[in-house]
């Protein structure tokens, strides 16, 4: 892997214990590490190549903690539902899904998000219908060059049982434990700057048991993996767990041992001041879905609340069948705007949500060597150029500006010192041809509906 200098760098926005905001600045990558990072005057230091940034805003790559890949094969559809409307509309059409559909659809939306600047996804696959399996898109990943986080989700309710989802589209939870193990043993590595790592992942409250919650969590734990499901989207998901459990999504989430800093929940829209405690105490991540939950009319997350108390809070896209769309970028200006539509105009700043998707992200997921530009980190950077029409007028505060402004696409991306973006081009796949087989995917699971 050769060698890499950054120079030049107009603004380097680091993301560093101490949030420095270099200018003129410079980055040494060696072995897909960061080495070095300063400004100034230029490190003596042998490269084998050199890149000059100097119309660049820099920063870590975008980490996004939720979403639903297979989903950008369906999107627009169920245009004025709510959460559980809108799933009954489309678990039929999911139901047809199969192997190539899960590999396809997970590649299209992976390059999607890293032409936005992310360069680390989770993603929740929780439907597993005739042959799809997690290997499918766990394959698109380590294709097209994305640091991944494969979250075998299970849905094991169904209708005849209380639950949302149509029998034909849940698992039996032995299958289900069965699987999980075998990605674990197969996939995961627990090592520092890993490419993959599985994380265990119950679908939602409406679609397992108690027991697969619970037996979910200790398998985690025995393999020392994170846990990830929904929590409190909505408040048809809140009275779902009144009438069936008898308590609301927080203490439901504490019987099941669903708290922890290996555990991490979307949404959280509808979370009280004990849950929001409950999160913080226990040092329980979430991840805030801002363009699925108003497209959906879920509400509001308290995402100023949580912050302020201490609970871990990255971004995510969530489906692209919800949000609809994998540009993480345009995520982080939507937290931004949502937090002040109440009436507070510094109810997020544009560094905060820039925070909450690189350092928030990387906290979610348990991660200690993304999130960041400093020595010892991974190589996950990107650069957006700032001689664009929609960064025009910015120039005095470019790192805001991402936020502000219209939210372009990188210019530039590293992951794990290696160039996946280039002058704004994918440079690990065909893109035209990977768009022409995925709208031909989606022709016909929409139209045998």
């Amino acid at each position: 892997m050769p060698s890499l200098l950054l120079k030049n760098i107009h603004t380097l926005a680091t993301m560093d214990d101490t949030r420095r905001e270099l200018h003129n600045a410079w980055i040494v990558i060696r072995d897909g590490v960061i080495e070095a990072v300063g400004s100034g005057d230029l490190p003596e230091t042998a490269a084998d190549e050199v890149h000059d940034l100097s119309a660049h805003v820099v920063l870590p790559g975008l980490i996004n903690t939720h979403h639903h890949m297979y989903q950008t094969l369906t999107r627009v559809i169920a245009q004025d539902r709510e959460l559980f409307g809108w799933l009954r509309a489309l678990y039929p059409i999911w139901a047809r899904m199969d192997g190539e559909a899960i590999y396809v659809s997970a590649k299209l939306a992976m390059a999607e998000l890293m032409l936005s600047g992310c360069t680390t996804s989770s993603d929740h696959l929780y439907i597993y219908p005739n042959d799809v399996r997690i290997d499918d898109e766990i394959r698109a990943a380590q294709e097209i060059g994305i640091r991944f986080h494969a979250a075998r989700g299970s849905m094991s309710v169904g209708e005849s049982k209380g639950g949302l989802p149509p029998d034909r589209v849940v698992e039996e939870e032995d299958a289900i434990l069965r699987d999980t193990r075998r990605a674990i043993e197969t996939y995961h590595d627990a090592s520092r700057y890993a490419m993959l790592r599985v994380v265990v992942a119950p679908c939602s409250p409406f679609s397992v048991s108690q027991d697969l919650m619970r037996e979910a969590a200790a398998l985690a734990r025995s393999y020392g993996v994170h846990l990830h499901t929904h929590l409190a989207e909505n408040a048809n998901d809140v009275s779902y767990s009144l009438e069936t459990f008898n308590m609301r999504p927080g203490p439901w989430a504490e019987s099941v041992g669903w708290v922890g800093d290996d555990v991490w929940h979307a949404h959280c829209v509808k979370l009280d001041d004990d849950e929001v405690g409950l999160l913080a105490r226990t040092h329980t991540g979430v991840c805030h879905c801002p363009n699925s939950n108003m497209r959906l009319a879920s509400g509001i997350a308290p995402v100023r609340r949580m912050i302020d108390t201490g609970v871990p809070v990255g971004l995510g896209v969530d489906g692209s069948a919800s949000n609809d769309s994998s540009h993480l970028l345009a995520e982080a200006r939507q937290a931004m705007l949502l937090q002040r539509v109440s009436g507070d105009p510094a109810g997020l700043s544009a560094r905060e949500a820039l925070w909450m998707a690189t350092r928030g992200g990387a906290d979610v997921l348990g991660r200690d060597d993304i999130g960041q530009i400093a020595p010892g980190m991974a190589a996950d950077i990107i650069a957006y150029r700032l001689d664009t029409p929609s960064m025009a007028g910015a120039q005095h505060d470019p790192v805001a500006a991402l936020t502000f402004c219209q939210p372009g696409n990188v210019d530039l991306s590293l992951i794990n010192g290696r160039f996946v973006v280039k002058d704004g081009v994918l440079q690990t796949l065909d893109l035209p041809l990977l768009v022409e087989t995925h709208n031909g995917i989606s022709r016909r699971l929409i139209r045998d509906d």
